[in-house]
C-alpha cells in the first residue's frame, strides 16, 4: 500500500479549501458577501476565515484535503496525492498573532418566515410555549432555511450575534457549530439582575430549566442562564484544568455575579465537569452543584415532570421553589 510521509500530510493539511478554489476550480467559487464564499455545485457549502461548512450534509472542516475526502468523496490516499500533483499550489500559513487578531466572521444560515418546525421540535422536548415565544422574538432563536434546523443564537453586550449552533428538528442526529461561531459567548440570557447565574450544558437544557421555572411561577428574568456549549471536559489532572471560555467571558462581563449553580448531566462527564469548576471556581464564587433530581439532563427532568417521558410516563407534579 503506498505511504505518504507525515510531514507531507502535515504540510498538505495546511492548505485551505478557498486557496485550493482559486488555483484549480475558480469557477466553482461564487462571491456571498465580503470574506465569504460558496460553490458553485453545493450552494449551501460556505466558506469563510480559513473554514468551509456544508450545510446540507452537517459536516464542515478546515482543508482542501478535508473537502477532497468529505465532499468530492475521494479517498484519503487519492485526496493527498491530488493535492501533491499540484506544485504551484500556495500553501497558507497563519502567525499566532494573524490567528489571535483576525476577526471571525459568524455564518449565519438563512431564516425561515416562520417557525412552525422549530416551535414542533421544541414544544415537543417540552419546552414552555411562553419561554419559546420570548427566545423567538429577539432572534436568538429561529428556524432555517432551506433545512428547518432550530438554530440557537448567542450575543456579545453589543447585541451582535457571536455564536451559534444548529440542530436538525426532525429525528437525524445533525447538530454542530455554524462556521466562524466563538464559543466566548456561545447561546445565553445575562439580563438578570440577581448575582446568580445557572450553567448548563445545552442550550436545550437552558431552555428546559426556564420553562420548569415557567411552570413553577417563578420570575426567571431575574437570574441569568448560561450554556457551555457542549461537554466541558477537564484536564487530566482537574486542578491544571481552565474555565470555559463561556463563562469565563461572563463573569468578567458580570462581576456583580456571586454565585454559580451548576445543572450539569447525570452522566460521568458531567459529574466530573461538575466537581472541576467547583475546585476552580469556589475560591471566588458560592459554587453549587445542581444537577437535575431525576433523568440524564435537565431536559430528561422537564419530561419527566410533564409525565411525557417516553421510558417513565407516569405524571409528577412541578413542586414550587
Amino acid at each position: 500500500m503506498p505511504y505518504i510521509d507525515e510531514e507531507i500530510v502535515e504540510q498538505l493539511r495546511q492548505m485551505d479549501l478557498l486557496t485550493y478554489l482559486r488555483t484549480c476550480e475558480p469557477e466553482e467559487l461564487v462571491k456571498v458577501s465580503g470574506n465569504v464564499y460558496a460553490t458553485k455545485t453545493h450552494d449551501s457549502l460556505k466558506i469563510s476565515n480559513g473554514k468551509w461548512m456544508w450545510w446540507s450534509r452537517g459536516t464542515g472542516g478546515y482543508s482542501a484535503l478535508d473537502y477532497l475526502v468529505k465532499v468530492r468523496n475521494l479517498s484519503f490516499l487519492e485526496a493527498a496525492e491530488t493535492l501533491m500533483k499540484m506544485e504551484k499550489i500556495p500553501v497558507r500559513k497563519e502567525s499566532a498573532k494573524e490567528k489571535r487578531t483576525d476577526p471571525k466572521t459568524l455564518l449565519l444560515p438563512a431564516k425561515s418566515d416562520n417557525a412552525d418546525r422549530v416551535i414542533r421540535y421544541l414544544t415537543g422536548r417540552g419546552i414552555h410555549r411562553a419561554v419559546l415565544d420570548y427566545f423567538l422574538e429577539r432572534d436568538m432563536i429561529y428556524e432555517s432555511l432551506p433545512y428547518h434546523n432550530v438554530v440557537f443564537v448567542g450575543y456579545d453586550r453589543e447585541h451582535r450575534a457571536r455564536y451559534a449552533a444548529f440542530r436538525a428538528t426532525n429525528s437525524s442526529r445533525v447538530m454542530g457549530d455554524c462556521s466562524g461561531s466563538d464559543k466566548h459567548y456561545s447561546f445565553q440570557y445575562s439580563e438578570g439582575m440577581m448575582p446568580r447565574v445557572h450553567v448548563f450544558e445545552s442550550a436545550i437544557d437552558l431552555l428546559s430549566y426556564v420553562s420548569l421555572c415557567q411552570l413553577k411561577g417563578i420570575r426567571w428574568g431575574k437570574y441569568h442562564f448560561l450554556s457551555l456549549a457542549g461537554v466541558y471536559k477537564p484536564r487530566k489532572n482537574i486542578r491544571e484544568s481552565k474555565v470555559p471560555a463561556t463563562l469565563k467571558t461572563f463573569l468578567k462581563a458580570r462581576p456583580d455575579v456571586k454565585e454559580i449553580q451548576l445543572h450539569l448531566d447525570n452522566d460521568e462527564a458531567g459529574r466530573l465537569a461538575s466537581k472541576t469548576l467547583e475546585l476552580t471556581l469556589s475560591d471566588r464564587y458560592a459554587v453549587c452543584d445542581a444537577p437535575p433530581p431525576q433523568g440524564k439532563d435537565v431536559n430528561d427532568y422537564l419530561l419527566l415532570q410533564l409525565g411525557r417521558h417516553p421510558m417513565y410516563p407516569e405524571k409528577k407534579e412541578c413542586e414550587r421553589a
